[in-house]
């Protein structure tokens, strides 16, 4: 049976959220925020809609080389190849020629900073032999991350009917990049350069809140005709991180402010509350055959939320469990779930632990609490 109780504790704790939260309405045709300290979907327009990224799924190239490079395929002196396909991209290039051989380090910085084309395919060729057989590889490598509605059908975003993804699957892929390349992810936050002093009116990171003191420090725009305007981005704050994506903005200064009021809203509109100790009871559960009737239900790690206040009267939270529990019962095992509710927000579910050890009741407890039970099912509860 289900069981659904009312932590008070819990709820008590919400209540001390005193900032002024509002949902934000972006002019983004489609966006994704998510705070990464918690786990929290802050923002959802359209993020599962299969869309054009334009240059910011060189993202997917720049992690097919960074994982290159964590597995030992490459390091960041190889030199690759430049072929007449690299050279002849158009757009936003690094000014390569075929008589180049350039280093792993400097095509990393020519894709994030330059938002080098021919770069790209550069990789492309150097990892997987053709554009057409690393675009397999990065859609193939895109499902084992999660990335469900990615489609890639070259390594720069060139334009393609083919080439699709959704805001959640860019924000999935920053995460990613975030998470698993400390080493490489600082150079998202570089702000120029020139290779080999061939484009000095290319030389600037185009990602506009680098130098607004907002802790932004990744990761990468992207614009076509058909996209708009977009930028994958992050921020970092304190304790906190912000991942947002944005697309179909009308003009670069459209993504530059849309981008600064994000980051604002995310960061001053949501309180970060620790509602809970590990090992702090905040329900019980009912235990059948123990040696006691009860056991405490306890998060095993501190329970921090993200709350919007303002709010604080519609915040609810409740535990689950299917009960009652089967002694024995085991210190530490997962026996239930906190679900909070907060006004949009997705719910947020941490599992709750058994707070001791409950054994089986003795052969009297246990012949009594049977014979209750077939009373109560075969005659009915006893006339108070």
């Amino acid at each position: 049976m289900l069981h659904r109780l009312r932590p008070v504790l819990i709820l008590l704790a919400l209540a001390l959220a005193a900032l002024p939260a509002r949902a934000f309405e972006t002019a983004a045709s489609a966006a994704w925020v998510y705070d990464m300290t918690t786990g929290t979907v802050l923002m959802d327009k359209n993020a599962d809609e299969p869309l054009p990224p334009a240059s910011m799924s060189k993202l997917m190239t720049i992690n097919m080389l960074f994982e290159a490079l964590k597995d030992g395929r490459v390091t960041m002196e190889t030199e690759f190849a430049v072929s007449s396909n690299a050279t002849a991209m158009e757009g936003s290039t690094m000014f390569l020629q075929e008589s180049d051989r350039p280093t792993v380090r400097e095509l990393i910085h020519g894709m994030i900073i330059n938002s080098g084309n021919d770069a790209c395919v550069v990789v492309a060729e150097g990892l997987a032999g053709t554009e057409a057989a690393f675009s397999a590889q990065m859609t193939e490598r895109g499902k084992a991350l999660g990335m469900t509605q990615s489609v890639f059908a070259n390594s720069s975003g060139w334009p393609d009917p083919v080439h699709r993804m959704s805001m959640r699957d860019l924000g999935i892929l920053s995460q990613h990049l975030i998470q698993d390349f400390p080493e490489y992810y600082p150079i998202f936050a570089e702000t120029e350069f020139n290779y080999k002093d061939r484009a000095p009116a290319n030389a600037r990171n185009r990602n506009p809140l680098l130098e607004l003191g907002v802790g932004a420090d990744g990761l990468k725009t992207g614009h076509t005709s058909e996209a708009g305007y977009g930028l994958a981005g992050s921020a970092k704050q304190g304790d906190r991180r912000v991942i947002f994506v944005i697309t179909g903005l009308a003009t670069d200064q459209a993504r530059a402010e849309e981008a600064e009021r994000i980051v604002s809203w995310a960061f001053r509109q949501f309180s970060e509350k620790t509602v809970a100790k590990a090992g702090t009871r905040v329900a019980e559960a009912e235990v059948h055959m123990g040696a006691a009737d009860t056991v405490g239900l306890v998060p095993a790690e501190d329970i921090s939320l993200l709350v919007p206040a303002l709010v604080q009267d519609n915040v609810t939270a409740e535990v689950v469990y299917n009960g009652p529990l089967l002694a024995p019962v085991t210190k530490g095992t997962p026996v239930a779930e906190l679900i909070v509710h907060a006004p949009d927000l997705p719910d947020r579910r941490v599992p709750l632990v058994a707070e001791t050890d409950v054994g089986t009741a003795g052969f009297i407890k246990r012949l009594s609490t049977a014979a209750g039970t077939l009373y109560a099912r075969y005659i009915g509860s006893p006339a108070s």
